[in-house]
C-alpha cells in the first residue's frame, strides 16, 4: 500500500509558501458549478476558492461525461472555523482514547481535519466535492461526505477496500478529472481536493506553495453625509 503523508506531517509544514495574490473569489458568480448549500454559512465564506482553483474545477468539470456534475460542498474555511473544527475532532479522540500521547492525537486528528497552521481551506485553496446527476442528486461515492475514519471503517479513505463497483467507479471518475486539471486528493479523504497550498507543493514537488492562509475581505460600509 502506498505511503500516506497526512496533514500533521513535518514535511508538509516545512513546505515555504510563496503567495501569488490570487483573489478568494465566489464560485456562484459568472460559473456553472453545482453548489450545495449543506456547509453555507452566514458571510457565505464557504463558497469562496483562490480564483486559481475555481478555474480548474470548471476545467475538470468540462471532462466530465454527459449527464454527471460536480457537486460543491465547501471551499474556504476562516482560520477560527478551521481551529475549532480540529480542537472539537482532537478531544473527541482525546476522549475516546485516554491513553494516547499528545502527539498522537494530533496526526490522528489530522486524517480527518487538517492542523489549522496548514489548512489548504483556510488557504482558499481546497475544496470538498463529489458528483451529482444534472438534477443535483449525488452519485455513490462509498460513503456520505465528511464522514470520518471512525464512522466509515476507513472507507473514507480514497483507495479504501470493499466499497461497491459502482462507488469504485465513482471515485475513479471524480478522481481523474480533477487530477487532469491538476488537483491532487488529500488519501483519506475522497471528497478533499486542492491545488496551490503545501500539500499539493508536497506531492507535486513544487518548490514552494502558491497560497497561504488569509482572512475573507468584507465590504467596506459607505459613509453617510
Amino acid at each position: 500500500m502506498t505511503e500516506i503523508v497526512l496533514m500533521s506531517d513535518p514535511r508538509v509544514a516545512a513546505i515555504p509558501v510563496r503567495e501569488c495574490g490570487d483573489p478568494l473569489v465566489d464560485v456562484r458568480s459568472g460559473s456553472s458549478l453545482l453548489v450545495d448549500a449543506r456547509k453555507q454559512d452566514p458571510a457565505d465564506a464557504f463558497a469562496h476558492l483562490r480564483e486559481g482553483v475555481r478555474d480548474r474545477l470548471l476545467e475538470a468539470q468540462a471532462l466530465l461525461p454527459r449527464g454527471v456534475r460536480l457537486l460543491f460542498v465547501e471551499g474556504y474555511r476562516p482560520p477560527a472555523l478551521q481551529r475549532t473544527y480540529f480542537e472539537e475532532y482532537a478531544d473527541r479522540l482525546r476522549t475516546a482514547n485516554p491513553d494516547w500521547q499528545a502527539e498522537q492525537v494530533h496526526s490522528a486528528a489530522s486524517r480527518y481535519v487538517s492542523p489549522p497552521e496548514i489548512a489548504p481551506h483556510s488557504a482558499g485553496a481546497a475544496v470538498d466535492l463529489t458528483l451529482a446527476d444534472t438534477g443535483g442528486r449525488e452519485l455513490d461515492l462509498g460513503t456520505r461526505m465528511n464522514a470520518s475514519p471512525e464512522e466509515s471503517a476507513g472507507a473514507c479513505y480514497t483507495d479504501a477496500p470493499g466499497i461497491s463497483r459502482e462507488a469504485r467507479a465513482n471515485r475513479k471518475l471524480l478522481g481523474s478529472v480533477l487530477t487532469a486539471a491538476g488537483l491532487v486528493n488529500y488519501p483519506t479523504e475522497w471528497w478533499h481536493w486542492s491545488f496551490g497550498d503545501r500539500y499539493w507543493a508536497m506531492a507535486t514537488g513544487a518548490a514552494a506553495a502558491l497560497y497561504g492562509p488569509r482572512e475573507l475581505a468584507r465590504p467596506v460600509p459607505l459613509e453617510h453625509s
